[in-house]
């Protein structure tokens, strides 16, 4: 059974940079973007391990997957998209989600470089989301989404 909103969420903005949820998975708007539209796919469930995801959160991983990626193809125009999976120093099952392109994206003005490409996403440097910019995108994506 899900939980309520775990550390993970509430660290990454939960609910204010939320886009969408499920019964399993919340999807959040990353604050510090290493690439335009990059979110943080949060497991609801007290799961502190990929392996203790239920057979339910994964049905419903796949159905969130398929959303994240249609919603990001349509903001973003990526040509990869990268998972990672970072649980250091934050326990609750979460993937960072990182559309990935050559150059740069622009959105309200801002540009948004793609640093690592073609290789490995660097986290860092990040555009940092004021809440207007953060609410813009924010608004889009949920557009999308919808």
């Amino acid at each position: 059974m899900p939980a309520a909103v775990n550390a993970t969420a509430r660290k990454f903005g939960d609910p204010d940079n939320r886009i969408a949820q499920t019964d399993y998975w919340t999807v959040l708007l990353r604050p510090r973007q290493p690439t335009l539209g990059s979110l943080v796919l949060v497991c609801r469930e007290d799961a502190k391990a990929f392996a203790e995801v239920s057979a339910a959160g994964f049905m419903d991983l796949g159905n969130v997957v398929r959303r994240v990626e249609s919603t990001l193809r349509a903001v973003v125009a990526y040509e990869r998209i990268n998972y990672l999976m970072l649980m250091m120093v934050d326990p609750d099952v979460h993937f960072h989600v990182i559309p990935r392109y050559p150059g740069q994206r622009e959105f309200a003005a801002t540009s948004f470089p793609d640093g690592g490409w073609p290789g490995p996403p660097q986290l860092e440097p990040a555009v940092v989301l004021d809440a207007s910019l953060r609410d813009a995108l924010r608004a889009r994506l949920i557009e999308a989404w919808s």
